[in-house]
C-alpha cells in the first residue's frame, strides 16, 4: 500500500523493486537510499522518494481512511487477488478493494461506448444477465454507457459484479452513478490500484482498462468507435493473450466502427452467448490431459464440485433434460445449474441440443 501511493512509482517500478526483495514491501522500505542502488531500471528519483517514504505517507491516517471507506486491500499473496490478473507483465502490486467478493467465478469483461445507442445498452444488459446466471462474473469499468449497462445486467441476475476504478476508492466517478457503486460493492467487488483520493485522468484510464483484461478470461467490445477508450481494453486482450469478442453493428454508426474494425482484425464476431461458451470448450479441448485418478474414480466425476455432481447425475439415465427441468429435480436455483451446466458443457460431460435442452456426452 505504501509503495502504491508514492508519487512518481507506477506498477512496473513497484514490481521491479519487489522482485530484487523476494517480494517482501517491507524489506524495500527498510532497504533506505543504499539499499536500493542496486535495484536496476529505477529511477534515481522513485529510490529518494521510497527512501524518504514517511514525508510522503502516514500509515495511520491511510489506515484510517481506508476504514471509514469500507475497503481493504488485497495483494498477489492474498487467496482473493484476481489469479488471471497476477499473470500479466505489469499486475498491480496492490488492490484496494470494496465488496467480500473472492473472485471464485471465471471473469469475463463487458465494456463499449460511453455514449451507446438503445440497441448497445440492450445487448450489454443482456449478455451480462446471461453471462451471470451461468456462473461469471461480469467485469467492467463503472463508466456511462455500456460499462453501467453491463453492471446493472449482472446484478439484475442476482449475481456478483466487479467494477474496476480508474479513479482512487474513495471517489465515485461518474457521480451519477453513485448507487450503482453502492451495489456492486454490496453484491461483488469495486477494484482500484490508485491510493485515496486519485482523481482520473487519461493515463488512470488506460491502467484501469489492463486491469479489466487482465483480471478476465475473454473481452467482449459492445460497442465503440474507433478511437474509444474500450479500443485500449482490446488491445491490451490481444496482449495478454485473451479472447476477444466484438458485437456487430450498423455500417452507418460511429459507435460500431470500433467493433467492426476488430472483427475485421481478427477479433470472434459475437452473436450470444453460446458463441462465447464454443470458444471457451474449444480451448478446453486443447488443454492438456488431466491427470489420471486413482482407481475406483468414475471418469466421468473427475473434478467436479457438490453441484456439478449433482446436476451431471440426472443424465446418468439418459435423461433429455431443459435446466429448468434440472432446477425442479434437484432443488438448486437457475444461477446454479446455469453454472453447472456450463462447467459440464466446457468439460464434455454434457452437450446443449438445438432445442436448448441438455444430455449426456456418450
Amino acid at each position: 500500500m505504501v509503495l502504491n501511493s508514492l508519487p512518481g512509482i507506477g506498477p512496473v517500478t513497484v514490481n521491479r523493486l519487489l522482485a530484487g526483495f523476494d517480494g517482501d514491501a517491507r524489506r524495500v522500505l527498510e532497504a533506505g537510499a543504499q539499499g536500493l542502488r542496486g535495484i536496476e531500471g529505477v529511477d534515481p528519483g522513485v529510490k529518494k522518494s521510497i527512501a524518504d517514504w514517511r514525508a510522503h505517507f502516514d500509515p495511520g491516517r491511510e489506515e484510517e481512511r481506508l476504514a471509514a471507506s469500507g475497503a481493504d486491500c488485497i495483494t498477489a499473496k492474498d487467496a482473493a487477488y484476481p489469479k488471471l490478473l497476477g499473470e500479466i507483465h505489469d499486475p498491480p502490486a496492490v488492490l484496494y478493494r470494496k465488496g467480500s467478493f473472492g473472485f471464485e467465478r471465471p471473469c469475463i469483461a463487458v465494456v463499449g461506448s460511453r455514449r451507446p445507442t438503445f440497441y448497445g445498452v440492450g445487448v450489454a444488459r443482456r449478455l451480462a444477465s446471461e453471462l451471470a446466471g451461468l456462473g461469471f462474473c461480469v467485469v467492467s469499468g463503472l463508466a456511462r454507457g455500456i460499462d453501467t449497462a453491463a453492471h446493472e445486467g449482472a446484478l439484475e441476475a442476482g449475481a456478483p459484479t466487479a467494477a474496476v476504478l480508474g479513479t482512487g476508492i474513495d471517489i465515485v466517478y461518474p457521480p451519477e452513478n453513485l448507487e450503482l457503486f453502492r451495489r456492486i460493492g454490496a453484491q461483488g467487488a469495486v477494484l482500484s490500484e490508485f491510493p485515496l483520493g486519485r482523481r482520473a485522468d487519461r493515463s488512470s484510464f488506460a491502467m484501469r482498462n489492463r486491469i479489466v483484461s487482465g483480471m478476465s478470461v475473454a473481452v467482449v467490445v459492445v460497442e465503440s468507435a474507433v478511437d474509444g477508450g474500450a479500443m485500449i481494453t482490446a488491445r491490451f486482450a490481444g496482449e495478454h493473450g485473451r479472447l476477444l469478442f466484438a458485437v456487430p453493428g450498423r455500417i452507418d454508426q460511429s459507435t460500431s466502427g470500433g467493433c467492426h474494425q476488430l472483427i475485421r482484425d481478427g477479433a470472434t464476431l459475437l452473436t450470444g452467448v453460446d458463441d462465447i461458451l464454443s470458444e471457451l470448450s474449444y480451448l478446453g479441448g486443447l488443454r492438456p490431459g488431466p491427470i489420471a485418478e486413482k482407481p475406483g474414480t468414475p471418469a466421468a466425476e473427475k473434478g467436479l464440485t457438490g453441484n456439478e455432481k449433482i446436476v451431471f447425475a440426472r443424465f446418468a439415465d439418459g435423461s433429455i433434460l431443459a435446466p429448468d427441468a434440472v432446477a425442479a429435480a434437484t432443488g438448486l436455483g437457475a444461477a446454479e445449474v446455469g453454472a453447472a451446466l456450463m462447467v459440464l458443457e466446457l468439460k464434455s460431460l454434457v452437450g446443449k441440443r438445438l432445442d436448448g435442452t441438455y444430455e449426456a456426452r456418450s
